[in-house]
């Protein structure tokens, strides 16, 4: 059964191209971190601020994309950590069905922290990142 989690922190350095996110538990104290691009947690950090650009990115591409053909983000679930990589899916109502749809999560993240989508996350992925 998949651990409801939330975005706890988000960790920017200009000076290294790899950032932090921080994931923990909603009702509960465990938490991890995922070591994202800095493209990424920028679109993370200005979606979480509102902060809109003059023309859509990436993430606001797909958020629409999904909306404009009917479908609707129900939930992120981060499924797997191999080799200290992460993966997760993307849960979208579309027609009656759910569609899950691979994806990194730092980009799930991005998509979906502007309309509090849930974060959902494998206990095994929990136990293996903690470690």
């Amino acid at each position: 059964m998949p651990v409801p989690m939330e975005l706890a922190r988000i960790i920017i350095s200009e000076m290294q191209d790899q950032q932090i996110i921080v994931l923990k538990e909603v009702e509960g104290e465990r938490s991890f971190p995922i070591v994202i691009g800095s493209s990424e947690a920028y679109a993370i950090d200005r979606r979480l601020k509102g902060i809109s650009a003059p023309r859509p990115l990436t993430h606001d591409l797909l958020a629409t994309v999904i909306q404009e053909m009917g479908g609707e983000l129900e939930a992120i679930e981060i499924t797997n950590l191999q080799s200290s990589t992460f993966f997760a899916k993307l849960h979208i109502r579309q027609n009656g069905r759910v569609l899950e749809i691979d994806s990194r999560p730092s980009d799930a993240i991005a998509l979906g922290i502007a309309s509090n989508v849930p974060i959902l996350v494998a206990e095994h992925v929990i136990e293996a990142a903690s470690q």
